[in-house]
């Protein structure tokens, strides 16, 4: 199958292509969490890029609870000033009748101590991590869970408002949707937690309302683990009925991701696999298509659209998973944090794409073999993601990426940048 062949949505509309630009965290917006000249750059050149559709990284319901500085907030009602920045925003990432959808998101027990020391979580299960970047989470009262809600409700009604295209609702990664959804992570009693159905709760009132609030042609979509690849976390025969309510629902298109901030498949480092287990994930030979796998066996239980994101780099590899209806949308990442056009040079017959975080093969052998350490493996990960933060800033603030800043000076570069938006923020 093409890659350029467009494909109609279960509500009715159409995505250009099969080509997405996948949801990363920009880092970008003001103190208040409204969208900024350097968002709108940033978009301004993925709208150009040639992807059928553009996620936008996480749009937060509640400023108490980001993922990280400088995410946009949906947590209020909006000003005219404040919807005229969002539509100025969304403007141009409709450009060239490219769909641009909303993903909306809220950080629970995955947000920083320097913004919220005590976030609210299904249960009180605090981050398995060093360094104490993440505080003691606070179980959610059941008034509290009516208002999260309500918060994702009024933000999808908000985003068709000022011009997303569509929405999707964040319940990967182990941020709060997701920490619902985990066994690990959601230790309640009562209908909230428990069985799968109560632990899916969440996720699934939240698709019923918004759909009520947004009406039948509006593309509404869901980014779901696969797994969370943790022992006695959400796994894939949970997804599998996760997957089969959605559709029930009426959702759109499902994502396809997998991992936590505890175990970070999803920050792809060297020499790890999406999966522990042979049978559900392999690694191709050319490690593309993480999830593709699983993508497989969800197609068997369900219609509904798969998007699947995490390390599609050839051509080939791409068009074959379309061909094997094992994903009808290619979600595309990291290489668009330097090389913006690389749906369009695909489309236009390139044979693949840069893959720019192999720079853990440039290190000596004994630092890669330190890799095997969780904490150095952690840190090894945002050290990578924080150097494609860097590429987001540079084509943000400058219209261009600096595909020549060293992991180190990225990582200085964005412990400055959270920094000063949080002195700024207190202020």
């Amino acid at each position: 199958m093409d890659i350029a062949e467009p494909l109609q949505l279960p509500c009715g509309a159409t995505l250009p292509n099969r080509l997405a630009k996948a949801a990363m965290t920009e880092g970008l917006a003001d103190t208040t969490g409204l969208p900024t000249p350097e968002l709108v750059r940033l978009y301004d050149l993925w709208a150009r890029g040639g992807a059928g559709m553009l996620l936008s990284g996480n749009i937060q319901v509640d400023a108490d609870h980001l993922e990280r500085p400088g995410n946009v907030i949906i947590d209020r009602d909006l000003t005219a000033a404040e919807r005229a920045l969002f539509e100025e925003w969304t403007a141009v990432g409709r450009a060239n009748d490219t769909h641009f959808w909303a993903q909306i998101s809220h950080a629970g027990r995955q947000t920083m101590t320097a913004i919220n020391p005590q976030p609210k979580a299904p249960s009180a299960v605090k981050l398995d991590l060093p360094g104490g970047q993440f505080g003691e989470p606070v179980a959610l009262e059941a008034e509290e869970i009516a208002d999260i809600i309500a918060r994702f409700v009024r933000a999808a009604r908000i985003c068709k408002e000022v011009g997303f295209t569509g929405i999707q609702i964040h319940a990967a990664h182990g941020y709060l949707v997701s920490q619902f959804l985990s066994p690990r992570t959601n230790r309640r009693s009562d209908e909230w937690g428990g069985s799968l159905e109560n632990r899916a709760r969440l996720l699934t009132e939240i698709v019923r309302r918004s759909r009520e609030a947004v009406g039948g042609d509006y593309p509404i979509a869901a980014k779901l683990n696969s797994a969370d690849f943790q022992k006695g976390g959400f796994a894939f025969e949970d997804s599998l009925r996760v997957v089969g309510w959605l559709e029930e629902l009426g959702v759109d298109l499902i994502e396809i991701s997998g991992g936590t901030y505890e175990q970070p498949k999803l920050l792809g480092i060297e020499g790890t696999e999406p999966a522990d287990d042979p049978d559900i994930a392999k690694s191709t030979a050319a490690r593309e298509a993480y999830f593709v796998d699983f993508a497989h066996v969800m197609k068997e239980a369900a219609k509904v659209p798969l998007m699947v994101t995490g390390g599609f780099r050839s051509r080939a590899a791409m068009e074959q998973a379309l061909a094997e209806d094992a994903a009808d949308v290619i979600g595309l990442a990291r290489p668009l944090c330097v090389q913006t056009d690389g749906p369009a040079r695909l489309i236009e017959g390139a044979s693949g794409l840069p893959r720019f975080e192999d720079w853990l093969s440039l290190l000596p052998g004994v630092l890669k073999f330190l890799t095997k350490i969780k904490m150095v493996r952690t840190l090894a990960g945002f050290a990578t993601q924080y150097w494609f933060y860097g590429q987001i800033y540079a084509l943000g603030r400058h219209g261009a990426p600096r595909p020549g800043l060293s992991v180190f000076k990225a990582w200085r570069q964005v412990e400055a940048t959270h920094k000063d938006w949080l002195e700024r923020r207190r202020a």
